[in-house]
């Protein structure tokens, strides 16, 4: 069984940082691709930011130079640094992997239980 954990998510004013972290365990073999995705109500799940597992990154244009993605590919650990937060930012943070497991030939996507992130004005 493989498992992505969120955490860091949190309550913060606009203007302020906050770190989450997703780390994946499990009977993992290779992580491709690591990302995050937000979904606020009423909305549809959107990309935050990826990261390849060579460290090139992709982020989105509301998100570009204020957000920061990361890993650490010993501790399978993915980052997201968000600074500079609005409060359209407010959202259920997703973790998401793309991974493949032990005796697998192919990757798949799995996903975190999300993770709240509230951006008060």
């Amino acid at each position: 069984q493989v498992q992505l954990v969120e955490s860091g998510g949190g309550l913060v004013q606009a203007g302020g940082s906050l770190r989450l972290s997703c780390a994946a365990s499990g009977n993992i073999f290779r992580i491709n691709a690591m990302a995050w995705y937000r979904q606020a109500p009423g909305l549809q799940r959107e990309l935050v930011a990826l990261i390849t597992s060579g460290g090139t990154t992709n982020y989105a244009d509301s998100v570009k130079g204020r957000f920061t993605i990361s890993r650490d590919n010993a501790k399978n650990t993915v980052y997201l640094q968000m600074n500079s937060l609005k409060p359209e930012d407010t959202a259920v943070y997703y973790c998401n992997g793309n991974l493949r497991e032990w005796f697998s030939g192919t990757y798949s996507d799995y996903w975190g239980q999300g993770t709240q992130v509230t951006v008060s004005s």
